[in-house]
């Protein structure tokens, strides 16, 4: 049977589960904003590929330098771990209580006896406190997570009260601010590209008819990364959709093909 870990081993255990999970975080946005430079090099335009790069280059920088931590701290906890948490123990304790050592005995000068009442009796030997084992808590306790913030176009009812994004697990909170920022790129990047699209698509008030191609191209995209959250009571496509191409009028798309259960305003 394997021997059970000592408290340093518990600690760094934990501390390198916490910085993987973070880790994996980072690679994940790191990932997207590659996705994100690669789907904008398809544009004519190549400044769209600016803003998703700049995020691929922090969330490298990001991941580079928190692997860069964590291999340093198993390299200290490696180092630090060739001694036992007893040696550990017995060595702060003998630095903390243990008296200072007596000074070399002299020889005592030759007196002359006197009768006595009683003799002295033996000076108590000095008792040693005892010592707490030291803490291995190697790290403090984490705050709270912030509560997610998400950019909603103006005048569109944000997340209502009945569906709270801050009760979702992390995964499904970053789905969901990926969502609401891959919608609102995607909606900018058919105005930058269709602007005559749009402007007789406001005229006529058909947006979805004259420029479906374009909307089913990116609703395919965002339907595929998002399936897990699109049963939620909220649509960011069709909320950046009314504010970028129909400058925030629902009228002006015409049909909308697509069921969505945050269409109401």
């Amino acid at each position: 049977m394997a021997p059970e870990p000592n408290p340093v081993e518990q600690a760094v255990a934990r501390a390198v589960r916490d910085n993987l999970e973070r880790i994996k975080r980072t690679n994940d946005e790191l990932t997207q904003a590659v996705s994100d430079v690669v789907a904008a090099c398809s544009s004519s335009r190549p400044t769209n590929a600016l803003p998703p790069m700049l995020r691929a280059q922090t969330a490298a920088a990001a991941l580079s330098a928190s692997l860069e931590v964590l291999s340093r701290f198993i390299a200290m906890a490696l180092q630090a771990g060739s001694r036992s948490p007893l040696e550990e123990s017995i060595t702060q304790a003998i630095g903390i209580a243990a008296p200072e050592a007596p000074a070399a005995p002299q020889r005592p000068a030759p007196i002359v006896p006197a009768p006595q009442a009683a003799a002295p009796s033996a000076a108590a030997p000095a008792r040693l406190e005892p010592v707490e084992p030291p803490s291995y808590d190697l790290e403090p306790t984490p705050p709270p997570p912030a509560p997610v913030e998400l950019e909603l176009p103006v005048g569109v009812a944000g997340v209502g009260s009945e569906f709270d994004i801050n009760q979702l697990t992390p995964e499904e909170q970053e789905l969901h601010r990926r969502a609401n920022r891959v919608a609102k790129v995607s909606m900018q990047d058919i105005k930058m590209l269709r602007p005559d699209l749009v402007r007789l698509g406001r005229e006529h008030r058909d947006i979805c008819i004259r420029l479906k191609d374009d909307i089913e191209k990116a609703h395919r995209e965002y339907d595929r990364r998002f399936k897990p959250i699109m049963d939620h009571p909220v649509d960011y496509f069709y909320r950046w959709l009314v504010e970028i191409l129909a400058d925030g009028d629902p009228s002006l798309l015409g049909e909308y093909p697509y069921a969505t259960a945050g269409k109401s305003r």
